[in-house]
């Protein structure tokens, strides 16, 4: 039973297109987990930059608070070697 040319015309148009289309869709998935993974990356840097500046400013306030002890001792012995010897 012969098909209708019409028929077999579509077809391969169809199919023609399907292969046209296949580097431009394989193109567009690349860009589109490339730019996925960069936006990860970049986020993860940010991330790991707000962490860090955590970290430093709890280790200032340390250092300070350190230094603002070393301090009151200084103070407490200097006056208590002053009140001893009057």
């Amino acid at each position: 039973m012969p098909v209708n040319e019409q028929i077999t015309d579509s077809v391969t148009q169809v199919n023609t297109k399907v292969v046209g289309e296949t580097p431009a869709m394989a193109m567009g998935n690349l860009l589109m987990s490339t730019s996925h993974a960069l936006s990860n990356a970049a986020h993860n840097a940010t991330a790991a930059q707000q962490q860090a500046q955590i970290t430093m400013q709890a280790a200032t306030v340390q250092g300070v608070n350190s230094l603002m002890a070393i301090g009151s001792s200084v103070i407490g012995r200097s006056s208590e070697g002053i009140i001893e010897k009057g």
